[in-house]
């Protein structure tokens, strides 16, 4: 650990999964040293070969004592419990960064954490994770929400930042609220994609997604620019702002 540079933190991994063995990857390869990861599946243990390699795979207890910065990417109903029960082995070490990258938590889900001195932070990228080495370039201007207590959110913000993200400082409140938009969001697009896929297809269409893949790209892109203005979207068939056919003036 020696060899590190200086502000470069030993991180360990707890949860050796989709999200946890890409951020590991990603922070390994701006300096950061992964100290160790844990994994249970088949699947996360070869997930962390592939992106993770040369780091031992270990119990969770030897993860946390190992590490400056332990990573939580665990299922967002193991998150509790998790935490409280490192709590209750007296894992949680004094200065320690713990980071969770649950959408729905703000940091009071690791409050055994911090009354044991930790320093807690909620970061949640709003992506998609394959799993695989393309996540990687994929977290360049991704958004993240960050919670944390405001003397140590400046370092949420950092960590963000050094990942490729942007971040988006989300109150600890408001993360239900934060996280159910989210997933509304996705599973209406979804049904919406669905329902069109299989009329197009009753139509004759073959290959539906081919044809409604560049449609929505674009549609997508311009509903939420048009989010950001809070202007309403734009509608199929909609040419510009400027009115036209033979009743509109002329130059």
């Amino acid at each position: 650990m020696s060899a590190r540079r200086p502000g470069r933190l030993g991180v360990g991994v707890v949860g050796a999964g989709r999200v946890g063995a890409v951020l590991g990857s990603a922070l390994r390869a701006v300096g950061h040293a992964v100290v160790g990861a844990s994994g249970i599946s088949e699947a996360s243990r070869e997930r962390a070969d592939a992106l993770l390699p040369g780091v031992p795979l270990l119990d969770v207890a030897a993860v946390v004592e190992r590490a400056e910065l332990v990573l939580l990417t665990v299922p967002d109903d193991a998150l509790a419990e998790l935490v409280t029960g490192i709590a209750a082995l007296g894992g949680w070490q004094p200065g320690q960064l713990v980071v969770h990258t649950a959408a729905r938590y703000g940091t009071g889900v690791l409050a055994p954490a911090l009354r044991a001195g930790a320093i807690p932070l909620a970061i949640h990228p709003a992506m998609t994770f394959t799993g695989t080495s393309l996540d990687l370039a994929r977290l360049d201007g991704t958004t993240f929400a960050v919670t944390a207590p405001a003397p140590v959110l400046p370092i949420g913000q950092a960590l963000v930042i050094e990942l490729g993200g942007e971040p988006v400082i989300v109150g600890e409140d408001d993360r239900a609220v934060y996280a159910a938009a989210l997933d509304d969001g996705v599973h209406q697009v979804a049904a919406v994609v669905a329902r069109a896929a299989q009329a197009l297809q009753a139509a004759g269409v073959e290959r539906p997604g081919r044809l409604l893949h560049p449609l929505l790209d674009a549609t997508l892109a311009g509903a939420t620019h048009a989010a950001d203005r809070g202007a309403e979207p734009a509608r199929l068939g909609d040419v510009g702002d400027e009115p036209s056919g033979p009743d509109a003036p002329g130059p």
